[in-house]
C-alpha cells in the first residue's frame, strides 16, 4: 500500500535564495509543506507566489521564529537589543525559568506568538494549516505552554484549526536511521511532554517525525532523505532545508552549502525514484 508522508520544507522567506528554491520544489510536487518564517522582512512580499499554488495540494504554515532575525515587538527579557537570542541562548533562559520569570517570560512569548501568526495571516490571507518552530523550539517547555495558549484562544475548539508538529521520535527509530542520532534524541529528550499537552488542547499532530541532517556536508542529501525515510512512522513528517544559497543566508545562518545541495536532490529523477520505489506519496497534511 502506498505510504503517506508530509515533507515539509522549513525556512520558506528566511531569504530570497531559500524561499525560490522552496517555491520550485512546490510548483513541481516535490515537496508537500513549507513553513513560513513570518518575522523575517521579507515575507510580506514573498507571500504571493505562495497563494498560487493549488490549495490542499501544499500545505503553508507558521514556521514559529524565536531564534534568528529581529522579533514583531518588544521582547526586553529575551531580546532587550531588538535582536532575537541564539537558540543556546534561548536554552540557558527557558530551561531553567520558574515562578514569577516564568510567567513574565511566558507572557512576552505569547505576545510575539500572536503577532507572528498575525503577520502570516495578513499576508497569506488565510490561518496556517500547521504551526512548528524554527529549530524545533515550539516544543520547549515555556514556549509550548504560551504557544498552546495563544493557539487554543485563537482557534477554538470545533472549528478549523492548524495542526502540530511533534518533532521528537522513538529511539529505536532515530537509531535505525543512522544520520544525525544524536540530534535526534536531544529533541526528543527537550519535546518530552509536548504531544500529552498538545493532544490534552485538542490539537492534532503527526506520529513520526525524521529529517535530521549533519550541519557539515559530509553526508550526501541523498543519504539524509534516503534514511529519513527508513521506518516511517503511522503518521509521518520529514522536515528539509533546500534552497538557494545567498549571501543574505551565510549572514543569518550556519546551514548554507547543504541547501542546495538538498535542493538539487529533490529535483532530481533520483529522488523520485526513491519515492516510487518506498512507495511513498507527498501529502500536505499528516
Amino acid at each position: 500500500m502506498p505510504r503517506p508522508v508530509v515533507l515539509c520544507a522549513d525556512d520558506y522567506a528566511l531569504t530570497e535564495g531559500v524561499s525560490r528554491g522552496i517555491l520550485d520544489l512546490a510548483q513541481r510536487g516535490r515537496i508537500s509543506a513549507t513553513g513560513v518564517m513570518a518575522n523575517m522582512p521579507g515575507w510580506p512580499r514573498l507571500a504571493a507566489p505562495l497563494r498560487g499554488l493549488g490549495r490542499g495540494t501544499v500545505g503553508i504554515g507558521l514556521h514559529m521564529n524565536l531564534t534568528t532575525g529581529a522579533p514583531l515587538g518588544r521582547m526586553p527579557g529575551l531580546a532587550p537589543a531588538g535582536r532575537l537570542p541564539g537558540l543556546r541562548h534561548l536554552l540557558r533562559r527557558v530551561l531553567p525559568a520558574s515562578g514569577a520569570a516564568r510567567a513574565a517570560m511566558e507572557a512576552e512569548l505569547a505576545a510575539e506568538i500572536a503577532r507572528q501568526l498575525d503577520t502570516f495571516e495578513q499576508a497569506h490571507g488565510a490561518a496556517p494549516d500547521f504551526v512548528d518552530g524554527h529549530q524545533h523550539v515550539h516544543a520547549l517547555p515555556v514556549v509550548r505552554r504560551a504557544l498552546l495558549r495563544v493557539l487554543a484562544d485563537r482557534y477554538p475548539a470545533g472549528g478549523a484549526r492548524p495542526w502540530l508538529r511533534d518533532p521528537s521520535e522513538g529511539i529505536g527509530a532515530i537509531l535505525a536511521r543512522g544520520v544525525s542520532a544524536d540530534k535526534a534524541l536531544v529533541v526528543a529528550a527537550l519535546s518530552t511532554g509536548f504531544r500529552r499537552a498538545a493532544r490534552a488542547a485538542g490539537f492534532d499532530l503527526n506520529r513520526g517525525f525524521s529529517g535530521f541532517s549533519p550541519l557539515n556536508a559530509t553526508t550526501s542529501a541523498a543519504r539524509v532523505l534516503e534514511r529519513a525515510l527508513l521506518r516511517p512512522g503511522p503518521r509521518h513528517l520529514v522536515m528539509c532545508h533546500p534552497g538557494h544559497a545567498d549571501e543574505a543566508l551565510r549572514a543569518l545562518d550556519p546551514a548554507v552549502e547543504s541547501r542546495p545541495a538538498e535542493l538539487a536532490y529533490l529535483a532530481s529523477t533520483a529522488f523520485a525514484d526513491l519515492l516510487a520505489s518506498r512507495r511513498v506519496i507527498l501529502v500536505p497534511r499528516p
